[in-house]
């Protein structure tokens, strides 16, 4: 049933304490410039000045504005307590600003805002932000209401195109940075690379804070179709070391660096790039004259992480607040006026949690009507399930939920390709196991249903390979399983995810019959490898319908970037699905259920 707009009102405005700040939203004046500025000073007679300053930071929103989960309808809950969104995010800004006074925060994100739930989806694709009088994206409405000062260029900005990105941009009412972000014909930034905001301190100079945006160099790869010819995006350590100089030129007291990229070190795609995807830590490092660095893209929790620059040996300060809103990152800047000019004495960083917190009646408000829209869509029934499918087991034993996937993909590329020469070429397919906890109940069977089985905005992509490209794909995918002795006991909350692979970069390939040998080392594990009954011909050729992640080298996986690309298309593989259900009408396993693939140890069966 789509969500009352009432009901949604009256839930999201209760536990009244933490909601009942929300209407304190500036500070006065007089007192914003009092904590840290003259009053310190006057304290201790001719003491120097002094100013507190406070940057409050997000990232990774993924299109979360309340604490809410489309794909199960209902509120979101997690094991660990966690809340999410915007409204909640909204109420500990407010909070802050009354504690520091707003005139001394500034609000940053560090990317990934407009991609990751179905609000957003629907708003770059059902009621679209680039069409003739469309609407105000609910992320910039929420974000401009909040009223963010910047926010960097997530890789996920690219999903929908340069288009959507730039209305986006546009109905923003603080500026989107993108230093290497460059222009493909000019080579020179195509969005805002920082933007500077000066704090005023009663009887001192003011204080400058330049704040520089980074963005991932995987974009180029992620979104190929997109950016490929129009924009280039090198290593965050090079344009740093190009932008920050300039901004202590133009007098910053204060560099922040807002980036969306890691702390690791390393890169999913290999080297294919010669530019690092997680280099946050390392700008720190190499880049001198930066203060603190907003994290964010790994979507983990870093609440301080302090770092040695190599050349100046001063302490640069990192914090990466958990993804979906769930934590709001607090850096606390002490300056001291000494030789005159502004110079930071000390960085802290904390992080203030959103299940300590209502949502912000004011954002539940303004964006009641655009949730219960995109609540009414995700509960449209669209076929029906003779049984109930479930990703539960799917990491390790070969589900038929994931078989629906291939399936879809095959006879998509295969209607592609009809009429050319490859149209006499075997397709297979590859799909992950994107989530744990995805179900299709049987009955009655909804966008939101199989929203929850595709969460990502793929779309499709197909690949020629070579019977001997796949066995090296396959080795490569099966490297996820941690080896297990036969005879060992079998733990399957320990059996995979090797060298922290995600289950994202598990593929399952359709078309092929296999044994995966987990107690054989990584690199010799795929055993029985047969199609159509035979053992594989390495020279055979096949189309591969791969989603768009995977073919332009996401995870690294061997051939598949560089191999052929025969056909592709910008229609997400969960519209497909939707697409290819509504068309049967009944979600029958044996219309696509395949058996593929099993675990064996030393050639006896796992389970």
């Amino acid at each position: 049933m789509p969500l009352n707009r009432r009901k949604f009102l009256k839930q999201s405005a209760v536990t009244g304490a933490g909601a009942a700040l929300a209407g304190a939203v500036a500070a006065p004046a007089a007192r914003a410039a009092e904590p840290a500025g003259a009053g310190a000073a006057g304290r201790h007679g001719g003491a120097a000045k002094r100013y507190s300053l406070t940057v409050m930071g997000t990232t990774d929103l993924h299109g979360h504005v309340f604490n809410w989960d489309y794909f199960k309808d209902a509120a979101y809950s997690d094991s660990a307590g966690n809340a999410q969104g915007l409204a909640r995010v909204s109420t500990l800004v407010n909070q802050v600003r009354e504690e520091k006074g707003r005139c001394n925060t500034l609000l940053l994100d560090a990317g990934d805002t407009i991609q990751g739930t179905p609000l957003t989806y629907y708003y770059a694709k059902v009621d679209p932000i680039t069409a003739k009088g469309g609407p105000v994206h609910p992320m910039a409405q929420a974000m401009n209401a909040i009223g963010y000062d910047a926010a960097a260029l997530g890789n996920h900005e690219f999903n929908y195109g340069i288009e959507t990105l730039r209305k986006f941009e546009q109905q923003l009412h603080f500026p989107l940075l993108g230093a290497n972000a460059l222009d493909a014909r000019t080579q020179r930034p195509a969005f805002a690379p920082y933007v500077m905001k000066k704090f005023h301190v009663p009887g001192a100079p003011p204080v400058k804070v330049a704040v520089l945006g980074l963005t991932n160099p995987g974009i180029a790869i992620w979104d190929k179709a997109y950016v490929q010819g129009k924009l280039t995006f090198p290593g965050l350590e090079e344009q740093a070391a190009k932008w920050v100089p300039k901004l202590r030129s133009m007098g910053a007291d204060v560099v922040v660096v807002s980036a969306h990229s890691g702390t690791s070190g390393k890169s999913s795609y290999g080297d294919q790039l010669p530019w690092v995807e997680d280099a946050a830590a390392n700008v720190a490092r190499q880049v001198p004259g930066i203060d603190a660095i907003l994290v964010g893209h790994a979507h983990l929790e870093i609440p301080e992480l302090r770092v040695t620059n190599e050349r100046t040996g001063r302490t640069v300060v990192l914090s990466e607040p958990l993804c979906f809103a769930e934590r709001l990152t607090l850096f606390d800047f002490e300056l001291v006026f000494a030789k005159g000019r502004w110079e930071v004495e000390s960085v802290s960083a904390s992080l203030r949690n959103s299940n300590s917190v209502a949502d912000d009646p004011r954002i539940t408000r303004l964006l009641a009507d655009e949730h219960a829209k995109v609540v009414a869509y995700v509960n449209q029934v669209v076929g029906r399930a003779t049984e109930t499918l479930t990703t539960v087991e799917a990491r390790y034993k070969d589900a038929p939920i994931i078989d629906l996937i291939t399936k879809v993909q095959e006879d998509v590329v295969k209607a592609a390709l009809a009429g050319t020469e490859y149209a006499s070429l075997p397709v297979i397919a590859q799909a992950s196991p994107f989530s744990r906890t995805s179900e299709i109940p049987a009955g009655e069977v909804t966008i939101r249903d199989l929203s929850g089985l595709y969460v990502y905005d793929n779309t499709l992509v197909a690949k020629l390979m070579t019977g001997a490209q796949v066995r090296a794909y396959l080795e490569y995918s099966a490297e996820y399983f941690v080896q297990t002795a036969a005879g060992a006991p079998v733990d399957v909350e320990k059996l995979t995810n090797a060298n922290n692979r995600p289950d994202y970069n598990y593929d399952y390939v359709s078309g092929l019959a296999y044994d995966i040998d987990i107690a054989q080392p990584a690199g010799s594990r795929i055993r029985n490898l047969t199609f159509g009954g035979a053992p594989l011909d390495d020279s055979q050729q096949f189309v591969l319908a791969v989603n768009n992640y995977r073919a332009n080298g996401g995870g690294a996986f061997p051939y598949v970037a560089s191999a052929k690309e025969l056909w592709s298309e910008s229609t997400e593989i969960r519209t497909r699905i939707a697409e290819w259900v509504t068309a049967k009408g009944v979600l029958d396993p044996k219309d696509f259920a395949s058996a593929d693939w099993r675990l064996t140890r030393d050639g006896t069966p796992v389970f």
